[in-house]
């Protein structure tokens, strides 16, 4: 059973496995446009009771929790008890590197890891795919505008976390193992500006903006307590928050997608 379906995590997950043939249910509060041979089921996180329609012969959990459920204060202890009831043996968590570098609290992480089931934790830093917010200003305007112009850190590729996330339900020798997600190497915001550039083969000019300006745009779509953290990281990070991490290659057997790299998958979106 996958929860978050619709994501940018979560449908790429449920693709991945489907392809495999194995037996999918697909969770999500909104309807949802999914592979022939997945079922569909619309629930809750913050309700578990919604969920046992989805748990029915599920042996293994994906959990992604969404912004909406942590700002409601929302734990997974339910949830948990009510996937252990129906007869899941395994979950993999979608966390955050924050819980390892001290950011963010482990509360999710912690309930996982006592809830009795084998249990993984995937840990990415920030998404290459954060980027799309940049599409309108590079497509009409050519320009990104961001803050921290040379600050660097490794972001990674979704499709990365969801190919990682399928080898963690698929198969065993995962239990037990927090997995910290990254490209090969950290990028500045302005080397990301460049980067956009040789995949639309023009010229991108980057701008950069000043805290207040940044954190007055994030408020628009982030909570408050958020954006404050996510500049602190943005701003000064730590030695653990810079660092790569090759913990995709070693469950993938391949190297993490960098940013030019998903960028130039994704041009298509920025011309």
């Amino acid at each position: 059973m996958v929860t978050g379906a619709i994501g940018n995590v979560g449908r790429p997950l449920v693709q991945a496995l489907a392809r495999t043939g194995e037996p999918v249910t697909a969770v999500s509060r909104k309807e949802a446009d999914l592979p022939a041979g997945v079922r569909h089921v619309r629930a809750d996180l913050v309700e578990p009771e919604t969920l046992k329609p989805a748990l029915d012969g599920a042996r293994t959990l994906f959990l992604l929790t969404s912004p909406d459920f942590l700002a409601a204060g929302g734990g997974l202890t339910g949830v948990l008890h009510t996937a252990k009831a129906s007869g899941v043996r395994r979950v993999v968590l979608l966390s955050s590197q924050g819980v390892a570098t001290g950011r963010h609290a482990p509360g999710l992480e912690e309930t996982v890891v006592t809830s009795g089931l084998e249990w993984t934790l995937l840990r990415p830093g920030g998404f290459h795919s954060n980027a799309f917010g940049w599409a309108d200003m590079v497509r009409t305007r050519r320009t990104v505008e961001a803050p921290f112009g040379d600050v660097a850190l490794p972001t990674v590729d979704p499709l990365d976390i969801a190919e990682v996330a399928a080898a963690a339900v698929r198969e065993d020798g995962h239990a037990g193992h927090a997995y910290t997600l990254t490209e090969p190497e950290p990028i500045t915001p302005r080397q990301r500006a460049a980067a956009m550039a040789d995949a639309l083969g023009e010229p991108v000019r980057f701008a950069e903006l000043s805290r207040a300006e940044a954190r007055t745009r994030m408020l628009q779509v982030m909570p408050e307590p958020v954006v404050e953290s996510t500049l602190d990281i943005l701003a000064t990070p730590t030695p653990a928050e810079q660092r790569v991490s090759e913990d995709v290659e070693r469950v993938l057997r391949r190297p993490a997608r960098s940013f030019p790299e998903w960028a130039g998958a994704n041009a298509a979106v920025f011309k």
